[in-house]
């Protein structure tokens, strides 16, 4: 497939998170296939968190899961490969009724008989996936197709148009001189993975005290995580940026972060934009394997709360105290972010 000029559809995985976990092997894919098209497909979130990229040619938007809706776009074009870097049944499915001579991906979902060329994910016993981080878990498709793999750093570009309109919502980020610290408190996975409101307080009090930080609280616009910012928010006895009651775009969020001094994040997929931004992060884990998502990223203190229970991978928690979250203290939190603020990491 090298040095041939094909036209290649890649369908991006749905998860914000897992889009940005997919940047290297893109990166990869773009690099060795220069003379290549390539189509990036994707749902809107992913469109936008991604925008603008240097990785493809064109985006084809996934308006719905509608697999023949979806067949009867991609007929459109003459794409010679599709790489199916989501995993679903129907992925598979659109690009074998496309008529895509060759499709390339994992033989999982029951798809294995659609695709032409196929890669098989590690597995314990009992037919479970061997943890591993979904950065390596796509560059083997990469690796596959004959890319150089050896960069895994993270990538994201931000929009000029984009930090113009956040200087505009938030003033006081135009000369900012006080540190900025972003607080990611939610998380669409589910509440498991959410450490307390009122320790995100406490801890946005400690950095306004000790380093006069400016402390943003950013949230997904959907009445759980507006609830939990309006807590927070509540608890701390400074004021806090609500990005709640000030609503910001992904674009915009992307230009906030690649000037904050630091993120704080549950892991979640903003915990993936600061990283492939280039900031100090502190990333707090509970009922998930850090396993899935190591990037092995230099400025990141990853804080696991330490449970017999964890990691369980399960969006709600099952036990009567939320124990794995609870074992994070505001002390570890802090710390963490002397470190990273001192320059020690």
């Amino acid at each position: 497939m090298r040095n041939t000029k094909n036209d290649i559809l890649v369908w991006l995985p749905s998860p914000m998170g897992d889009a940005i976990l997919c940047t290297p092997a893109l990166r990869a894919i773009r690099r060795c296939f220069q003379s290549s098209k390539i189509s990036f497909l994707a749902k809107p979130v992913v469109h936008e968190v991604l925008s603008p990229s240097s990785f493809n040619d064109e985006w084809l938007e996934q308006q719905s899961d509608n697999t023949f809706g979806i067949v009867k776009m991609l007929k459109r074009y003459d794409f010679t490969h599709a790489v199916l870097f989501k995993n679903s049944f129907a992925s598979g499915l659109a690009a074998f009724l496309t008529g895509i001579p060759v499709r390339i991906g994992y033989a999982r979902e029951m798809r294995g008989h659609l695709l032409t060329d196929k890669l098989y994910p590690p597995k314990l016993r009992y037919n479970r996936f061997k943890p591993f981080s979904m950065i390596d878990y796509y560059l083997a498709i990469a690796s596959w197709l004959g890319a150089d793999i050896t960069d895994r750093n993270l990538e994201l570009l931000t929009d000029p148009q984009e930090d113009k309109s956040l200087r505009t919502k938030i003033p006081k980020l135009a000369n900012h001189e006080k540190p900025v610290v972003v607080i990611v408190p939610g998380g669409a996975f589910g509440p498991s993975k959410c450490w307390p409101s009122e320790r995100f307080a406490q801890t946005a009090d400690w950095l306004i005290s000790n380093y006069n930080a400016t402390v943003i609280i950013s949230v997904a616009p959907t009445p759980p995580e507006k609830q939990i910012a309006k807590k927070i928010c509540h608890l701390s006895k400074h004021k806090l940026v609500n990005l709640a009651e000030n609503p910001v775009g992904l674009g915009e969020l992307k230009s906030l972060f690649s000037i904050a001094d630091l993120i704080i994040s549950n892991d979640t997929g903003p915990r993936h934009i600061a990283t492939a931004l280039g900031r100090k992060v502190i990333s707090l884990f509970g009922p998930n394997n850090p396993a899935w998502t190591e990037t092995g990223y230099e400025k990141e203190i990853q804080l696991i709360g330490q449970a017999n229970c964890a990691p369980c991978d399960k969006p709600i928690c099952k036990k009567n105290e939320h124990l794995c979250m609870k074992a994070i203290t505001v002390e570890m939190v802090c710390n963490a972010a002397k470190t990273l603020f001192e320059n020690k990491i």
